[in-house]
């Protein structure tokens, strides 16, 4: 396309984008021109946008033709701004290399300082600077990282040539090397460089910044960005944009520093200025954990011995707490500042929404709303649900004593208990397995990612409260130690010491990321215990919300968990999980052996009071809430015990025969036999090929309609004596796996006169509901006509998922990991609802079943119903209930509120 603007210019307080711009410029890239805009100190520079990136693995990784003609115009815009000229001997501009998508992305792609710097250039910066350890501190770390990131070098190969001088000359700090020494490490680089690549490092600075562009590029498809892509569910489409700036230096001297900081803290939310600093320093120096960053204000000390940004440098950082005032107002949010300071002047060199925990979230939005920046329905947006994650699972219990054995910085709050692993490829591999895994680092990395998403919590040697640990970790809601410099990390050897103590690979260890503690063995957790902040966001997002949220409860206990929860009802109650109680099991396996209809309702009376007694403390825990019963669903051989396990025992009782010398131990035997032969004959009788579609649900009630018929008695005889206890019950009997109206009639018919006689002998007039489970395609487009006999619907996502695929849920789990990684589907339709499909079935059942019955009260009770986006389709949809498990209630209800803010604000 002929003309089309590739590259926007930023510098001198003047911008050609905004921050409005993320799409196009990415998010570094649109907050870079708007505080640019807002005139605060940002070097100037350009941003190419993530179009060019689009257009690049489109095009056969081909730049379109006007690229580098408006790279080479904005080149002189940034020259002139900052009175430098690139490639020039005498006074060289040098620039860094940046990605930028439109949503941070934490160290997940490519960088380069220094861009420009070569054996003539290094001279010009000596001159123009009369510093000549700086330039050449700053051209063997340009040399590194173009080596890694532009050439393929891995950094560990060039940190053993630069240990290896530190080791030579005694010394501990990068701070120590002398100029001569840093000038003999590059040319060791270069010596590097060429040696592993057979190619020398490139001295033209032209050919340096179209290769570092083209580096950034493709890391936007590396393997760790393709794996925070997709656990935080962002497109591959998009694209980075790349951010090329002029370069500003904290490696100076004493007078110069680098620092990343946070308007708030982002682990607790609390409203205080927090970050961290190094003196004579760059960037990647903080988050990298190479060196102990330095507290950036004197409140955030606590006891550190080092000294703080505001004592070392108070001018800057007022300018500093000025500024960071500023954009906090400016974004109406919490941000996240990179900041360098250049001889006592200060320079922003990135501003961003800062990523937090859930409990920081909270409060940030509370407290947000309470200081007037925000309202009640953006605090509320600001809170993502499935955050809420994070809050309602255990933490270490304050009443007891564990072990303590090191302490590290509380990097990302929570507790975390698991196995010791060393490496990231471990820590998934253990975790498919089942295991808890605690991933132990120096420092982590990028690549690390999916090790760390896979980990219970995350430990590091090295590394501060902003390292790329300790970020990454709050981002994902993992509890995260970091810095915890007692370590010592041997992981090659398969150990890590804390003084005399040795603790192995595969042995326990526990994380408090609230605390920094790190605890030998598995410490003992409780229950997490919820704040006044996260009371009140639900409450406003309670206000807000109209679609209901029930749970997915079995006992009275979950129930009560779930109505702590904010539940405002069961929307699936399954009867059958009742049956497997160690009194219950014999009992009911009784019933599916016997050969009569009178011996099998002998064994179901045995269960009525069972029934009975499971229903009444349901309703009790629910408080008059409404309560869905689902009458029995699975196959009766699931209460049996498989046919394999019987044929081993009946071969081991035969075997016990020939060692039996009385008779009597003889006679005890066979019986034992006949009946396990029998056991075995009757399991082989209900074998069935494909029992997911098979003899289950209203099937079974219409083969054994006595089974049904104890159920209905136990509900409504629980419900009538609940009544006259002052109890208000409204019964919600739902029958499962309707695929023809016709069944529904027959069981109906049942189920009324069971209802009704109950009622007479009770003395009670009970309000109730027959209804049925959609989880069947058929049921969905025959919805009409069986909403003329029910009165209510509740979609079975989980088996209507499988059915609409013809996908077995038990065994999906083997290849659609692959089918989402090779992007035939977008998600696992068994976690998100497949809104396109699934969905039309959904949309179908709720449009065709109201054209008969307008008042039809219609929800979902698969785990659909606490997926945030399920959530907000069954809202699009008009349902009026979703139900899920109890600690998905609170995600759900945040959810359901966030669906409607978003359709008011579209």
């Amino acid at each position: 396309m002929a003309n089309k603007k590739y590259v926007y210019f930023f510098g001198q307080g003047k911008a050609e984008g905004s921050a409005g711009m993320k799409n196009l410029l990415g998010g570094k890239g649109a907050n870079l021109a708007e505080m640019t805009n807002l005139e605060i100190p940002v070097p100037a520079g350009f941003t190419i946008t993530t179009e060019v990136c689009t257009a690049y693995y489109e095009n056969n990784q081909q730049y379109p033709e006007e690229l580098w003609a408006q790279v080479g115009e904005n080149l002189k815009k940034v020259e002139e701004a900052m009175g430098a000229k690139f490639g020039d001997p005498q006074k060289p501009l040098l620039v860094s290399v940046r990605s930028g998508a439109r949503v941070s992305m934490p160290g997940m792609m490519d960088t380069v300082l220094n861009l420009g710097l070569n054996d003539e250039t290094v001279q010009g910066v000596i001159s123009q600077t009369r510093n000549e350890r700086f330039a050449y501190d700053s051209y063997r770390r340009f040399i590194n990282m173009f080596g890694d990131v532009v050439m393929g070098l891995a950094h560990g190969k060039f940190e053993k040539i630069f240990q290896a001088k530190k080791n030579e000359l005694g010394v501990k700090l990068d701070t120590e090397l002398d100029t001569e020494a840093l000038n003999d490490i590059v040319a060791k680089y270069k010596a590097l460089v060429k040696q592993e690549t057979g190619k020398d490092y490139p001295e033209d600075p032209r050919t340096q910044l179209e290769m570092a562009i083209g580096a950034v590029f493709g890391s936007w498809n590396t393997e760790r960005a393709i794996t925070y892509r997709r656990l935080n569910k962002i497109p591959g489409d998009w694209g980075t944009a790349v951010n090329v700036q002029s370069m500003v230096y904290g490696n100076m001297g004493n007078d110069s520093g680098t620092g990343v900081a946070f308007t708030r803290d982002p682990a607790t939310g609390e409203n205080v200025f927090f970050g961290e600093y190094l003196i004579d320093a760059q960037g990647e120096d903080v988050v990298a954990g190479i060196r102990t960053p330095q507290p950036i204000n004197i409140a955030q000390k606590k006891g550190s011995t080092l000294p703080s940004l505001e004592e070392e440098m108070p001018q800057t950082y007022k300018e500093l707490e000025e500024i960071y005032k500023r954009l906090e107002n400016h974004y109406t949010d919490m941000q996240d500042l990179e900041f360098t300071i250049q001889k006592g002047k200060l320079f922003l060199l990135q501003t961003r929404v800062g990523k937090r925990t859930a409990a920081a979230a909270i409060k940030i939005a509370v407290d947000m709303a309470e200081e007037g920046l925000i309202d009640k329905p953006t605090a509320v947006l600001r809170v993502e649900p499935g955050q809420l994650d994070q809050l309602l699972h255990p933490m270490i219990d304050p009443n007891t004593k564990p072990e303590v054995i090191a302490k590290g910085l509380p990097a990302s709050p929570g507790a975390a208990v698991g196995k010791i692993v060393f490496t990231a490829e471990k820590a998934q591999e253990d975790a498919e397995k089942g295991e808890a895994v605690v991933l132990v680092r120096i420092e982590t990395s990028p690549e690390d990612i999916g090790g760390m998403h896979a980990a219970q919590g995350i430990l590091t040697a090295r590394g501060g409260m902003t390292s790329h640990a300790a970020v990454v970790a709050r981002g994902m809601g993992k509890c995260c130690v970091a810095g915890c410099g007692a370590l010592e990390i041997h992981g090659e050897a398969g150990y890590m010491s804390v003084g005399d103590l040795k603790i192995r690979e595969g042995d326990f260890i526990s994380l408090n990321g609230s605390t920094g503690q790190v605890i030998l063995g598995e410490a003992k957790l409780i229950k997490a215990e919820l704040s006044g902040d996260f009371s009140k966001l639900m409450s406003w997002a309670d206000e807000l919300r109209t679609l209901k949220v029930r749970t997915n409860a079995d006992t009275p206990e979950d129930a009560q968990v779930a109505r702590e929860f904010g539940a405002e009802g069961i929307g699936l109650c399954r009867t059958e999980h009742m049956f497997f109680g160690e009194e219950r099991l014999p009992i009911v396996q009784e019933m599916i052996l016997a050969d009569s209809k009178e011996a099998r309702q002998k064994a179901l009376d045995q269960l009525l009071p069972m029934q009975k007694s499971d229903f009444k403390g349901i309703f009790k825990a629910m408080k008059d809430l409404p309560v869905t019963i689902r009458l029995l669903d699975p196959p009766l051989h699931e209460f049996l015990p498989k046919g394999e396990e019987l044929i081993v025992q009946i071969a081991d009782l035969k075997f016990q025969l020939s060692s039996m010398a009385s008779l009597e131990e003889i006679d005890d035997l066979l019986a034992q036999i006949k009946e396990k032969e029998y056991l075995a004959t009757k399991v082989e009788s209900l074998h069935e090929f494909n029992p997911m579609l098979g003899h289950r649900g209203c099937r079974l009630g219409i083969t054994y309609p006595e089974i049904y018929n104890m159920q209905v008695q136990a509900i409504f005889e629980a419900a009538c004596e609940l009544t006259k206890e002052g109890y208000s019950i409204v019964p919600e009997v739902m029958i499962p796996l309707i695929g023809d109206v016709n069944e529904f009639s027959y069981i109906k018919k049942s189920a009324i006169v069971i209802a009704e006689d109950v009622m007479k002998r009770s003395g009670v007039t009970l309000k109730y509901m027959l209804g049925t489970m959609i989880e069947i395609p058929r049921a969905a487009l025959t919805a009409d006509a069986i909403a003329k006999e029910a009165e209510f619907f509740s979609f079975g996502t989980n088996d209507l998922t499988q059915m609409t695929f013809g996908f077995s849920r038990d065994d999906a789990g083997v290849f659609l990991p692959g089918y989402v990684e090779k992007k035939i589907l977008s998600e696992d339709p068994f976690i998100a609802l497949d809104q396109t499909g699934v969905g039309q079935l959904v949309q179908m059942g709720v449009e065709k079943g109201r054209s008969v019955r307008p008042d039809l009260k219609v929800g979902i009770c698969g785990e659909h119903g606490g997926e945030p986006s399920s959530v907000e389709f069954c809202y699009r949809v008009g349902l009026n209930y979703v139900s899920c498990s109890p600690y998905r209630v609170p995600i759900a209800r945040l959810a359901a509120a966030h669906a409607r803010i978003k359709e008011e604000q579209a």
